[in-house]
């Protein structure tokens, strides 16, 4: 291995944080790595909104579900996939623009994860830690009037980021051969039973036996009270008709 798959393979989410604010400057470098990330025909097609009121982040907090860390961390930043920003730069030259493509909402979201990603990355190789929170999709209309958000642009995910004032294990992941197959796709069930056993010790440990569950039982939110079935009306009516 080198620095930099060390580097990727430490990732932990953080969610104590000093009250250490980032300097602006390195909030700068941070996005601008961000930036260098792949981008879809380079259309970059994301905002990020840097949210600083207290008042705001406490708002964020509840309406992410309650995750208090959002208010305490050092910074928050929120990553917004943003079809806004290309389209009106396309119509400006006289382009026929059509809006509101499944295609549209796909380039814009893989975007913005893309730019995240590196951003965490970045972070993290200057000591930082980062949380990323999904849960402002609870509440994803609030969480778009709150931070004045136009059509055309949706909030995808959050970041809390910061100095550490913990120092959580690396979880453990799948094993590579469940997720990297040859030529076509093929069963992986024997890589996630062994992975359950490795995952229901992991809880163990880390919660001194007090949670008594492994990955795949730990996926039920997902597919049972984490629909999020608003999500659909939601994102038509920013724009995104999903054609």
């Amino acid at each position: 291995m080198n620095p930099t798959i060390e580097l990727l393979k430490s990732h932990r989410s953080v969610r104590k944080f000093t009250d250490q604010k980032l300097p602006p400057e390195l909030l700068r470098e941070l996005v601008s790595a961000g930036q260098a990330a792949a981008s879809s025909n380079h259309v970059q097609a994301y905002s990020v909104i840097h949210v600083t009121t207290p008042a705001k982040r406490e708002q964020i907090a509840e309406l992410a579900g309650g995750q208090g860390y959002v208010a305490s961390a050092s910074d928050f930043l929120v990553f917004c996939a943003d079809m806004k920003r290309p389209t009106d730069a396309s119509e400006r030259t006289g382009a026929n623009v059509v809006r509101g493509m499944t295609e549209q909402l796909l380039v814009a979201s893989v975007d913005t994860a893309l730019m995240a990603q590196n951003v965490a990355v970045a972070a993290e190789s200057e000591g930082l830690g980062i949380c990323y929170i999904g849960g402002i999709r609870n509440n994803p209309q609030a969480v778009s009037e709150l931070l004045e958000l136009p059509e055309h642009v949706y909030p995808v995910f959050g970041m809390c980021i910061g100095y550490p004032a913990h120092d959580p294990d690396v979880k453990p992941r799948l094993p590579v051969e469940a997720i990297l197959k040859e030529d076509r796709y093929t069963d992986d069930r024997e890589q996630v039973d062994a992975y359950d056993d490795e995952m229901h010790r992991y809880y163990g440990e880390r919660t001194g036996g007090t949670k008594d569950t492994n990955w795949s039982k730990s996926l039920e939110p997902l597919f049972d009270t984490k629909l999020r079935p608003h999500m659909r009306d939601f994102l038509v009516k920013r724009g995104f008709e999903m054609k």
